[in-house]
């Protein structure tokens, strides 16, 4: 930390009377060293981070605190007020203001340390030797590590104790922060449980805040200390700045509690379902940690436990340890996808009505903007269609935008939505998109592993990287792989056009197999984004239309004969299976494939290959009947806008019954579940268990 704080940037008689100006002031002395370039900008962003939530702590503590792109260097300022400083805190008025300044793009090494600085605010010792230090230079001494606290009178053998695991923190500040987010305990071997022999309470937690600096690093602090005055196991996962490092998946499973104190979504939240949770701010977990630890204990003792959460997005997922490249790749493909699907939706159904209400001839009217009459039908179609069209142009760069930040996360976005846009401009369509934002995610990857000096780091993020990687991408995609990529897509499109009879039979048997492969998964996922991407078009021709056709039907198949297998046979599903089945009809009905997955869970074996072949029948049916789909999603309800609608509803029906036929075949072949006794809720979720199971071992 020597190089984060002075005695240049220590003030021991700051005269502000309030919390701007403190900060003002403290962030001039930075100015003077060439720290930061702007002082204004640098306010702004103070003040804008003051805003999400009070930066006062109770004990006399206030740490405004920002990252900036007007910061050229990790810096901290110190100043020590006698009349005290409105913070927001509780307690009342701040006495000891730190002032931390972080680069946009500061590196996780500096970071680290700054977590460190927020560790010691929670020990009263180095505290008080602030309050009781002469002279600046030994301040900054004391704030870097330099020089150990004095312990209060009477406490040598604590203080000892304490110092010594604060002193090496400001040194090596990195160590304090992985040793708690990769799981070491605190606190056991303590306490009553363990002094007789038996297991001590469990907890694990997770901190984060806006800025991810102080807050996080605090809250940590103060439950562990909290942890070990209780006796307990207390393990925490700080989610900061420097990134975080997922805790061991059996400390979490040996948990029995969870304490969350954050003020950003806790990132993977899933993995801490199915036990006794207290949620709260990160405040509360520094100001009254014990109190929370108490109640996840209560929790505990009553049986409270949280249910499943909703899993986390692609790009949340990514890169976690011991993934292959393949597993990676499929995440980032799928992360562009997921966030280009919601244009894709909107763009198609606008069109869809466009073309409902104006007829096909819609596509040739006249910019809205030139020409709308409020009262003709006309020119409200042709405002759908236009509206359409332009979010159909989203297409090709978001997908190539997000599969570069599932890569690289926000630095990649830029040069993967020139890349994708340069995709659109040259014709190189959906397979110009994935080319392009693989290329941006790995420019971004690679600059980002190169070693840059301290004096840039600030415009890193918002200037260099955004430019540098443009350009290569830029280059790469109009000189270099561009117009290839283009004359594969128009190969892929002018035999999609000239499929006919048997092999457009075949094609839609095999995209009917993948959409009811994994129900929404990649697979799935795989056969729609290849539909959505021939009718994203103005014009799309009638071979991309029939493919549209027979992937939304086939997509059907699933939820819908699940539905109507727990009506006709309702005697081979559980109790909870045929309340699924309710609302599968409205799933399938809406084509969400989705509404199988409890079913398949259950028993993959007998739904899963039921489902691949009705779905098969269904879209081969479909491209039989020459059925044809502009609109991209919308189930039955887009049926106005469908070609031959009846056939392609009987295309539907089909495989429905087919799939039908053979779950309640295969189901009727296994062997009869236990029954659940009536008046045993105990044995009730074991039965449903054992019901769940039996099929795949059958």
């Amino acid at each position: 930390m020597s190089d984060m704080i002075t005695a240049d940037l220590v003030d021991l008689d700051l005269s502000a009377d309030s919390k701007e100006a403190a900060a003002r002031a403290l962030a001039e002395r930075m100015v003077s060293l060439g720290r930061v370039t702007d002082l204004q900008g640098f306010l702004a962003d103070v003040a804008a981070r003051e805003a999400q939530m009070p930066t006062g702590l109770d004990g006399g503590i206030g740490i405004p605190h920002c990252r900036s792109a007007h910061v050229t260097e990790p810096t901290l300022a110190f100043g020590r007020s006698a009349a005290g400083i409105d913070f927001g805190a509780a307690d009342g008025p701040a006495d000891l203001i730190f002032l931390i300044a972080a680069p946009a793009g500061a590196d996780d090494a500096h970071l680290t340390i700054l977590s460190s600085l927020a560790r010691q605010l929670m020990n009263s010792e180095f505290t008080d030797a602030l309050r009781s230090v002469g002279d600046a230079a030994t301040a900054a001494a004391l704030i870097r590590g330099d020089e150990t606290p004095a312990p209060a009178p009477g406490t040598e053998a604590a203080g000892a104790a304490q110092n010594t695991a604060a002193a090496p923190a400001a040194a090596s500040a990195g160590t304090a922060a992985v040793s708690t987010s990769t799981g070491t305990s605190t606190g056991s071997g303590t306490g009553t449980a363990s002094d007789a022999g038996e297991r001590p309470f469990r907890i694990v937690a997770v901190t984060s805040c806006p800025t991810g600096i102080a807050h996080t690093y605090m809250a940590a602090e103060s439950l562990e200390n909290a942890g070990r005055e209780a006796g307990v196991e207390l393990v925490v996962e700080t989610q900061g700045s420097a990134g975080f490092t997922r805790l061991d998946p059996d400390v979490i499973a040996a948990a029995d509690g969870v304490i969350f104190a954050h003020d950003v979504p806790v990132r993977e939240k899933d993995r801490f379902a199915g036990k006794p949770t207290v949620d709260v701010g990160v405040k509360a977990g520094i100001n009254r940690p014990a109190e929370l630890i108490g109640e996840v204990r209560a929790k505990a003792a009553r049986g409270e436990v949280t249910s499943g959460s909703a899993p986390s997005t692609p790009v949340e997922r990514a890169g976690e340890a011991g993934e292959g490249y393949g597993t990676k790749l499929r995440k980032w493909l799928m992360s562009g996808v997921s966030y280009m699907v919601p244009f894709v939706a909107a763009g198609g159904l606008l069109i869809a009505l466009g073309f409902a209400i104006g007829g096909y001839t819609i596509n040739k009217a006249p910019s809205v903007m030139d020409h709308f009459v409020w009262t003709q039908g006309d020119s409200w179609a042709a405002l759908l269609f236009q509206i359409g069209v332009v979010s159909f142009g989203f297409l090709v760069p978001v997908l190539a935008g997000y599969i570069a930040y599932g890569m690289a996360d926000r630095p990649g976005l830029v040069p993967g939505f020139v890349g994708g846009m340069i995709a659109s401009t040259i014709n190189a369509g959906f397979l110009g998109g994935l080319a392009a934002g693989l290329i941006a995610g790995g420019v971004v990857m690679a600059i980002q592993k190169v070693k840059i000096p301290a004096a840039v780091r600030g415009i890193m993020p918002v200037v260099v990287i955004p430019l540098i990687s443009s350009a290569i991408v830029g280059f790469l995609m109009f000189v270099v792989i561009g117009k290839p990529i283009a004359s594969a897509q128009k190969g892929m499109t002018d035999w999609l056009n000239g499929l006919s009879g048997s092999n457009a039979v075949l094609l839609g048997a095999l995209l009917g197999l993948m959409m009811c492969f994994d129900l929404g998964g990649p697979v799935n996922k795989v056969a729609y984004t290849f539909a959505t991407a021939g009718i994203a078009v103005s014009n799309p021709s009638d071979s991309a239309m029939k493919i549209m056709a027979a992937v939304m039907a086939a997509g059907m198949v699933p939820p819908l004969a699940m539905a109507l297998a727990t009506t006709v046979r309702g005697k081979l599903f559980t109790e909870t299976e045929r309340e699924n089945g309710k609302a599968a009809w409205v799933l399938g009905a809406s084509f969400i494939s989705e509404g199988a997955i409890p079913f398949a869970a259950a028993d993959p074996l007998r739904v899963i290959p039921s489902s691949m072949v009705g779905g098969a029948i269904t879209g081969a049916l479909s491209m039989a009947f020459g059925a044809t789909l502009r609109a991209p999603h919308g189930g039955i309800f887009v049926v106005p806008l469908i070609g031959n609608p009846f056939l392609y509803l009987i295309a539907i029906a089909a495989g429905v019954c087919v799939t039908t036929a053979l779950v309640v075949l295969l189901k009727g072949l296994r062997k009869p579940a236990p029954q659940t006794p009536a008046n045993g809720s105990a044995a009730g979720p074991a039965a449903t268990a054992k019901e769940a199971k039996q099929p795949v071992a059958a």
